[in-house]
């Protein structure tokens, strides 16, 4: 189990974040209720249908699952190995051990290729690691050019979902915040917001010196990046800039182009439940003589920002996350709260797991907890991941690095009349004689003391009249 603490870092992502009020602010919000409702329910209903009509899914993922253990079992090697064939192909390899130093590479990449003007695609990472601030303090204009970040990138709100980032947005809201932002009063008509930030973007790409994206996968043996998209700013940040600086977890190398159509086939069956993503973008070295587009300086940031950390506890099966989101559409509590109440770039049932470990567990003491352990994450999982099981062991680390004696001595009191049967039994009937007039139709309406939390929001069953060994005497006189 990791121990080390990032108590003094100062972009530890949860330090001043108070995740129950955030949780009773979410689940006041009734538009946003209905905006999870709605998008939870539909991308759900996309994972099984497309995982449904594809009969051999599931050793598929099985499939993808051992390429994944595969490679973090020899991740040295295989990043060797991408670092070598970028080399070969023209391009430029940074490590990066943390979200500074990331910031810091990518900003001096900027300077040094006299960049005034960045277009970014859609990058979890470079939200992990706080980039933009970073570039805006250089003086440098960045812009999101997927739709969803850019409508966040101009309210100053952060994306609450891995996939659908401003899923907390109506269609009025876009039309109020996009409206404020180009100095007119919009419809809020889909199709005619869609086309004022095409109009808006389109100039930005025009005119931007660097284009910044992330990478679905990144292929050891050829050195090809991988962006999967639906919206096709990915390829226009790619092609239009004359540098292109690609961010990338050190999990996301996969060894040869032949594992590629693997992955390709589940992420997005996990994701939205397609077939196939509108655009599977393919950037293997930087422009050649002839060709008419592409970048013409090409780098490649690898992030470990404590995913090394990670690789060497039992908890490593969560670097085999490909960012598809189906675990959160899944989640009842998710689909309940949204992204926003978790605190950090990550949300849902993995970002309950890798918000602690690359951060602090200590920092983030509800988020393994903010979970049913109902299992539906791992069965949505594309690469099926045991996600029930690594939030118990963080619930395990926590419990270690602080016991409660509280916790302790009701353990210790119930193992205690467990041993001892006559104790069993007397401890049955008092409990029964003392919630009957608490009870009705089978319930507890109210709980005293730790267990009001409960049925602040739920029923608690009470004892049945009649006992399991008093149902078996009967039985069996």
């Amino acid at each position: 189990m990791p121990t080390t603490e990032h108590a003094t870092n100062p972009y530890a992502t949860h330090e001043h974040h108070d995740f129950v009020p955030a949780v009773e602010r979410a689940l006041a919000d009734a538009p946003l209720q209905v905006a999870l409702g709605r998008l939870t329910d539909t991308l759900m209903a996309g994972n099984r249908r497309g995982f449904g009509s594809f009969a051999e899914s599931s050793q598929l993922r099985d499939q993808a699952k051992a390429i994944k253990e595969h490679t973090l079992a020899h991740l040295d090697r295989y990043l060797e190995q991408l670092e070598a064939s970028i080399h070969r192909l023209g391009g430029k390899v940074h490590y990066a051990a943390d979200a500074e130093e990331a910031r810091q590479i990518i900003v001096r990449i900027a300077k040094e290729t006299n960049s005034k003007l960045v277009v970014k695609s859609k990058s979890m990472t470079t939200e992990e690691v706080h980039l933009n601030p970073a570039i805006e303090a250089a003086g440098i204009e960045v812009v999101e050019t997927d739709y969803g970040e850019f409508i966040l990138q101009i309210a100053n709100e952060r994306p609450s979902h891995l996939v659908a980032p401003a899923v907390h947005h109506t269609r009025e809201s876009i039309a109020k915040v996009l409206g404020e932002h180009v100095g007119e009063k919009l419809p809020n008509d889909p199709k005619s917001l869609a086309m004022v930030g095409r109009r808006v973007l389109r100039e930005k790409f025009r005119k931007a010196d660097m284009g910044i994206t992330g990478a679905n996968f990144a292929v050891a043996e050829t050195g090809t990046v991988v962006l999967v998209t639906n919206e096709g700013n990915g390829r226009l940040t790619t092609t239009c800039p004359r540098v292109h600086v690609a961010l990338m977890g050190i999990e996301k190398v996969i060894p040869r182009f032949t594992d590629l159509p693997v992955f390709l086939k589940i992420l997005a069956r996990g994701a939205t439940g397609q077939t196939l993503s509108v655009y599977t973008t393919v950037i293997t070295g930087t422009r050649r003589p002839g060709e008419q587009d592409g970048a013409e300086e090409f780098h490649l940031v690898l992030l470990d920002n404590g995913r090394t950390k990670v690789l060497g506890t039992p908890f490593r099966e969560s670097l085999q996350c490909i960012r598809c989101g189906a675990c959160l559409n899944a989640c009842p509590v998710y689909r309940r709260i949204g992204g926003h109440a978790y605190g950090g770039v990550y949300s849902g049932p993995i970002g309950s797991i890798l918000t602690p470990l690359y951060d602090s567990v200590t920092l983030n003491p509800h988020l393994p907890h903010a979970s049913s352990l109902c299992g539906a994450c791992q069965a949505a999982c594309p690469v099926k991941i045991n996600i029930p099981r690594m939030l118990i062991g963080l619930r395990e680390l926590q419990h270690k690095k602080k016991p409660s004696r509280l916790e302790n001595w009701a353990y210790g009191t119930w193992s205690f009349v467990l041993r001892h049967p006559w104790l069993y039994r007397a401890a049955l009937k008092v409990s029964k004689w003392l919630s009957r007039p608490f009870s009705r139709d089978g319930w507890l309406r109210k709980l005293p003391a730790a267990g009001a939390g409960w049925t602040s929001v739920r029923d608690f069953p009470a004892p049945a009249d009649r006992s399991f060994r008093d149902r078996w005497k009967e039985m069996n006189p």
